[in-house]
This record gives structure tokens, sequence and C-alpha cells, in this order.
């Protein structure tokens, strides 16, 4: 894979909570405009990895790279500490090898604010703003959070919205809307910020099933417009015709990761088989 191409290079990510090594060392490249599916048992991790990826859960261990932007608790760790050293040599402090894990310098917090607006996130819950219509509800993130004018804001917006066919719902309440609808509002929305990969979290398990196509249809048409995409989920209809590569999870690691047609029609590992065998694939 050529390294200009990646757009994501994730390396030796863990992630614990509490005594729980949720995350167990985990590769990941993905290259600019591909479509991932990531699928396993639930409990597996998938979506603790996206909650990495969007720094809405902070990586313990390893490296996370999207765009130009990196993030390592390692490196920035050990930069943090020679700082920290450097000033209490300075004042006559002992150095103390030993810093709070939950204190993070705020180099880091702010390498994880860049890295956050490279991404845009499709929660299971939507979390469309309920007091605000679907056109508030697209423009308002650029405006408050990027400083944009409302009225380019609008008209970005409009165009969005079109290109996810909700255009004739700019005026809706979300509680107007149906499943499959506000689910395009909200990649409508995430798009918004001109992220440069999306990530999703289950985005068909709680829509109805004449519902599904008309949100994949959006998710394939960015696919082919260049957008980078990770998507968890449980649709191995969805995995198998929608995706350039599948990755298989199982305990917090990466078991295997190929093409739809190798993954689903030659699995290498007897734990992606058992995986695949238990949903009659």
């Amino acid at each position: 894979m050529n390294s200009e191409n990646k757009i994501v290079q994730i390396r030796n990510l863990h992630k614990y909570f509490g005594d729980s090594h949720i995350l167990r060392g985990i590769d990941l490249d993905v290259e600019k405009g591909q479509l991932i599916s990531i699928i396993g048992r639930s409990g597996c991790g998938k979506t603790t990895l996206l909650r990495c990826l969007n720094c809405l859960e902070i990586l313990d261990e390893g490296t996370i790279k999207i765009d130009d932007i990196e993030l390592s608790r390692t490196k920035d760790r050990k930069e943090f500490e020679k700082k920290v050293s450097k000033i209490r040599n300075k004042v006559g402090m002992p150095f103390i090898n030993s810093i709070e894990e939950n204190k993070l310098d705020q180099d880091f917090k702010l390498k994880a604010h860049k890295l956050r607006t490279k991404v845009g996130m499709l929660f299971q819950g939507l979390n469309l703003f309920p007091n605000y219509n679907v056109l508030d509800n697209i423009i308002i993130a650029p405006k408050i959070v990027q400083g944009k004018d409302v009225e380019n804001s609008k008209l970005h917006a409009i165009k969005l919205l079109a290109k996810v066919g909700m255009e004739d719902f700019i005026d809706r309440m979300p509680n107007q809307l149906s499943g499959g609808q506000a689910q395009r509002v909200a990649i409508a929305r995430a798009l918004a910020m001109n992220p440069k990969v999306m990530l999703y979290d289950e985005p068909t398990s709680a829509l109805d099933p004449e519902l599904v196509d008309e949100v994949i249809k959006v998710m394939t048409d960015l696919n082919k417009e260049g957008m980078t995409q990770i998507v968890v989920t449980h649709s191995m209809n969805f995995a198998k015709n929608a995706s350039d590569i599948v990755v298989f999870m199982d305990k917090g690691e990466i078991i295997e990761m190929a093409p739809p047609e190798e993954m689903f029609s030659n699995p290498k590992d007897s734990r992606t088989r058992d995986y695949l065998k238990l949903l009659a694939i």
C-alpha cells in the first residue's frame, strides 16, 4: 500500500477501561476513498475503535494518524515528561517520573481536537437536535464551530441535503422524519464539517428493512465520490456488497482483513470461519 494513499494509519492501539483490556494492539491502514466494514461479535471492540478514531475515547497506548494529524500517547507523553522535567529542574524541584494518566498535556489535547475535525461520525442514536428543523441541524456546527456565515452555510447545507435526497425536507422537524430520512439528515450534518473520513456505528441497525437501501445508497454514492468511510456493522449483506475491505475483530484484536469476496468465500482464520458459520454465511 502506497503510504501517500493512506488517510488513516493505526499502530499498536491499546485501550483499557479499568482492568478490562478492550483494544489489544490494533494495526490498521485505510486508503483514501476506501469503504471499510468492521464486523465481529458484540463486545469485540468495534465501537471502541471508532470512538478512539474520533477521540471520544483517548487511546492508552499506540498511534493514530488521520490525514496529517498524528496522535501518539507514547510519543506525546514522552514530550510532555521532557517539558515537565525541564521546568521542574529550573525551579529546583525533583522530577517526578509518574505523571497521572488522566493529566494530558495541552499540546496533546490540541492534537486530539485537530484530529477530531478530520472525521465525521454517525452514531446509532443519530442525535439530531430535536428543537431545530432539518436545515438548522445542518448549519449549526459550521456556524458555531467553524465560524461560517449563515448564508453560505445554508447554501452548502441545501447542496448536502440534495446529495442525500432530503432537499424537500428542510423545514421538517426531526420528529416528522422516518428513520431512514433522519439517518440521511445525520449523514448530511456530518458532511457539513467537510471531514476527511466518515465513521458509522451500525448505520442501518435501527431501520426497518425497507428503509435500509436508501441509507446504503447514500454511503455507496459517497464511496464513488471518493469519501473514505469506516463502518461498524452487523449487516453481512452490506459488508459483502458495499465494502472495499472487510475487517473481522474478535476480543479486541483484528483477526483478519480482506476484500469481501475473499473474506466471505475463503476466510483464512478459524475464528473468522466460526463467526461466519454462526451467521450461516
